[in-house]
Order: C-alpha cells, then sequence, then structure tokens
C-alpha cells in the first residue's frame, strides 16, 4: 500500500471496541507506535508513541484517547505524518494493546475490537483481530521508507503475549 507516486502522506491509525458489561472492570486499549532509526530498522524503538505522549516533531500523536471503548465506532486515533517524519527514521511498527490491570484479557474477551488505517478517504488496513483471538497485543502494520525515500506501508497481524510495556520494546522484532 502507498499513497500512488508519492507514497504514504498523513495516515490515520483508529481503534475501536464496546466497553465492559456492568459491574466488570473498564476494558482500555492502546494503539502504539515504535518508531525506528533508518540506520537499525530492526534494533531498539528511536521512541514510542501512545496515549501519553507524542513524537518529538509532533509527526506521530494520539488526536483521540478512550480508556473505556464507549461503543461509539472508532474512539481512539493516531495520526502519522509520513510527509514530515525526519529522514532519520526508516521504519514505523503500529500495534494494539490491552491492559491486563482488570485481568488477564485477550483480543477474544474484547467484544466488537477492530483497527482501520486509512489515508484520507481511502482504507488502507481493516482488521478485527481474530486472527490474534488468544493474544494480548498485536502489531498491525509496519511501515517503512524504501531506498527513493517513499513511505510504503503493509499489513504485519502478529499476535503478542505481554503487557503494554513489554510489547513496545518487542513489537519490532522481526524474529517474533
Amino acid at each position: 500500500m502507498s499513497g500512488g507516486g508519492q507514497g504514504l502522506g498523513r495516515v490515520e491509525v483508529r481503534l475501536k471496541w464496546d466497553p465492559s458489561r456492568y459491574g466488570e472492570p473498564p476494558r482500555h486499549l492502546d494503539i502504539i507506535a515504535a518508531t525506528y532509526p533508518a540506520d537499525a530498522p530492526h534494533g531498539r524503538p528511536a521512541y514510542v508513541v501512545h496515549y501519553d505522549s507524542r513524537s518529538p516533531d509532533g509527526t506521530i500523536n494520539m488526536s483521540r484517547h478512550s480508556q473505556t471503548g464507549m461503543g461509539f465506532g472508532f474512539v481512539e486515533v493516531m495520526v502519522l505524518e509520513f510527509d514530515r517524519l525526519s529522514s532519520a527514521y526508516g521504519r514505523v511498527v503500529v500495534g494494539v494493546a490491552i491492559h491486563q490491570d482488570g485481568g488477564p484479557r485477550t483480543f477474544g474477551d474484547i467484544s466488537n475490537a477492530g483497527v482501520v488505517i486509512a489515508e484520507g478517504y481511502r482504507q488502507l488496513i481493516a482488521e478485527d483481530f481474530n486472527r490474534v483471538t488468544d493474544a494480548t497485543a498485536a502489531t498491525v502494520a509496519e511501515f517503512t521508507r524504501n531506498s527513493a525515500g517513499v513511505w510504503e506501508g503493509r499489513e504485519m497481524i502478529r499476535g503478542f503475549d505481554s503487557d503494554p510495556v513489554l510489547f513496545t520494546a518487542e513489537m519490532g522484532n522481526p524474529r517474533h
């Protein structure tokens, strides 16, 4: 997936899920993006963006955040501006993690969960997490800068059995 000959520009990652049932602890999911240096695209992330942060240059940030899901469609949104991202970065991995503070939960326990990645009105990826029902976190997409400097993306659905903190350290590892 790319934005024509220009590559990707401004991309939105939109996340939805239904709230927990009455009397249950809230269900809290988060979009997480890890940005990797161009000279070490599979090493440690240069920085991680999640609900409580943004990229140092403001090119990746959360424009909407929810801690309960609310059931009103896409309640959490992350914006990635690849057309402004420094050439020092060559790879961005985007994932979703479930907070485990209300007890162990997997994507199979979360009703109506889904993520859509879009550039403008063009949908690039749509995922309902049915392929990773036993996972507590999952990557959904990988974006890379090619040799011409153009950003491209691809679906990368991989399930993990980790909490959000550990997930940020392992989500970009190609050996997982």
